[in-house]
């Protein structure tokens, strides 16, 4: 009871603060509540990256699948999705963090998709890549300390992880998170969608307002476009890792379990 509780304060606070567009979220035929939870990684990171999500997801009795993204292309990213969402039974509200924005946008066309939530991600329209939608607001601290190596990969320095992916996190986490990042396409970045699911799925959204990876102002412009119910944290680029009851609590107000 006192989890249940802690969860319902935390949602009622995600409420108070939210932006919500009445419009698209009755427009839409939805489930009222979604069982199922698919949670999509972002570059320099694995699905573990959701763990003390999924913990939390799982007490209040969600069915939770964390894809493990190859990382290789937005081809692959978006094949690993689908057989995630192929995976589980019923509607999915289908989350993406940061690069997965991307991918989630092209994956939630899927007609088991019911919700998209995107957390401190990028949000492609029609035809677009990541580059096409980053440019369109000053680029980030972080930026800067992103590695390009000889064989086409992207990767994080350990300043970059320590003072512009996750400044919030325990030094020690941070360690890890250096250690396990998973490289990156560069090719990903330049890579298009075909179409955009928000346009016809109910979204949330997620801004870090101290992000140093993708600007916080891009993160609001983007969460406007597609009507979003907006949630903004005090927090680094990884929210779900340095404030998980915040993230949890929202990802269940998104799939309609308070």
């Amino acid at each position: 009871m006192a989890t249940i509780s802690k969860f319902i304060i935390c949602a009622l606070f995600a409420f108070a603060i939210a932006i919500t567009n009445s419009d698209i979220a009755t427009s839409q035929s939805v489930p009222k509540r979604i069982k199922n939870i698919v949670l999509v990684h972002g570059a320099f990171a694995d699905g573990s990256s959701w763990q003390k999500v999924i913990r939390l997801l799982e007490t209040e009795g969600f069915h939770v699948v964390a894809v493990q993204n190859p990382l290789t292309s937005l081809e692959d990213d978006v094949a690993a999705t689908r057989r995630a969402i192929a995976s589980v039974d019923g509607p999915v509200l289908l989350v993406g963090h940061s690069w997965a924005g991307i991918v989630i946008t092209e994956a939630g066309n899927d007609p088991k998709v019911a919700r998209l939530l995107y957390v401190c991600a990028f949000t492609p329209s029609d035809g677009q890549s990541l580059t096409d939608v980053a440019k369109t607001f000053p680029p980030a601290s972080g930026n800067s300390e992103v590695r390009l190596s000889s064989s086409g990969f992207l990767s994080l320095s350990f300043k970059g992880i320590n003072e512009d992916f996750a400044q919030d996190v325990p030094s020690a986490d941070r360690t890890v998170m250096f250690a396990t990042q998973g490289p990156w396409a560069a090719k990903c970045t330049t890579e298009k969608i075909s179409h955009a699911a928000w346009k016809t799925k109910p979204s949330w959204f997620i801004v870090g307002v101290n992000d140093h990876m993708i600007n916080p102002d891009l993160e609001r412009a983007e969460a406007k476009m597609i009507q979003a119910t907006t949630l903004e944290l005090k927090s680094s680029h990884v929210p779900m890792i340095s404030q998980p009851d915040n993230v949890a609590a929202f990802i269940m107000q998104a799939a309609g379990k308070l």
